[in-house]
């Protein structure tokens, strides 16, 4: 079977809640996503009129800055003077909605005066019938866009908000471009759909459940901070110490690491600023007297200050075979270290009299 085909059994309409999984996993040549270790972020902006891509070409004029516009097929009736200008612009022109057919996506690549290797379509749009037209014509359907941004994610914008969006991503040192030109893009695979599921499954769950204070807002943030109103062993402070355990952006890890273990290193250390900001600035860690972090990273810890000691026998094995688990669920199989993971702790007042000061300007981010 095709990988365009479609089952005969996925025609009903009962099956449109299955369309959403499907193109995860790469149905009709779906695409992923970038690299996660570049800060490229492609940016959507849907002008479903004449008006909002005037607008959209309006506010993007003179930034330097390329987008994909997501454009129904009546655009190349009702406005192709502003098409052909997009593309003149340097714009990717991507299909958005539902198509009546093959007549339509010629005529809207024939005067954007370029080829439209992309398409959005909401999941009401959905059907074998539209996925196989643009199948045909080698269009792929386009990912997500995010709730939020992540290096080589996409996200959505309209055109009245695109000056304020574009100052801000770039102030946390993202890149936007459009989706074509994302690093690494790729056709999704399986693989991608069962990534998501454990993310939303585990991931959001753990997240939710533990409190966990965000701290990647910067392109290249790797930290996230739990409260914690005891101290674990084997910490040597009273159990009823209340503290504050550090956990990684694995997925932004993982990309870092496999562009550069340079790159994430130097990822990593910026964080430390976050994460002393997040102390002195966060009601919930307020009263942490310790930070800590069980980690397989424990040479970059004991470099920033920490002190790392071991984990009981037992609970080290259980806590490996969990970090093996991550790093096959986020497609790496090499550890970050030799031998089983370890303990790392500081005092609050330690780690803010080292990294209190700690320079990570919003806008400083990875390079490319």
């Amino acid at each position: 079977m095709s990988r365009f085909a479609c089952p005969p059994l996925l025609h009903g309409p009962w099956t449109r809640a299955l369309w959403s999984p499907l193109l995860r996993a790469g149905a009709f040549g779906a695409l992923r996503g970038g690299h996660p270790g570049y800060p490229a972020l492609g940016v959507t902006v849907p002008v479903p009129t004449p008006g909002e891509l005037g607008l959209a070409l309006e506010r993007l004029s003179g930034t330097g800055t390329h987008v994909t516009l997501l454009c129904p097929p009546a655009l190349a009736r009702t406005a192709p003077d502003l098409l052909r200008a997009a593309t003149r612009a340097g714009h990717e022109i991507a299909g958005d909605g539902l198509t009546r057919g093959a007549g339509e996506v010629a005529l809207l690549q024939t005067v954007a005066g370029q080829q439209v290797t992309a398409w959005r379509l909401r999941p009401p749009e959905r059907s074998g019938a539209a996925l196989r037209t643009l199948a045909a014509w080698d269009i792929h359907p386009l990912p997500p866009a995010l709730p939020a941004p992540e290096p080589g994610g996409t996200a959505e914008v309209s055109p009245a908000d695109l000056r304020v969006r574009l100052d801000d991503w770039r102030a946390r040192g993202y890149r936007p471009v459009p989706v074509r030109e994302l690093p690494g893009l790729r056709t999704a695979t399986p693989a991608d759909l069962a990534q998501h599921v454990y993310m939303r499954l585990v991931e959001d769950r753990f997240s939710a459940q533990s409190h966990l204070v965000d701290l990647t807002q910067r392109a290249d943030g790797v930290m996230r901070i739990a409260p914690l109103d005891h101290a674990p062993p084997p910490l040597p402070f009273p159990p009823r110490t209340p503290t504050a355990e550090l956990h990684l952006h694995s997925p932004r890890v993982v990309g870092l690491a496999a562009r550069s273990p340079l790159t994430a290193y130097r990822a990593y250390a910026r964080s430390w600023g976050d994460v002393a900001r997040a102390l002195q600035t966060r009601p919930e860690l307020a009263q942490a007297q310790v930070i800590f972090g069980v980690t397989l990273l424990f040479g970059p810890l004991e470099k920033a200050g920490f002190t790392v000691v071991e984990l009981p026998p037992l609970q080290a094995r259980w806590y490996g075979l969990g970090f093996r688990l991550l790093r096959l669920a986020y497609g790496t199989a090499r550890p970050p270290s030799e031998g089983l993971p370890k303990m790392a702790w500081m005092t609050r007042e330690a780690f803010l009299a080292r990294h209190g000061g700690t320079g990570t300007e919003s806008g400083t981010g990875p390079g490319d």
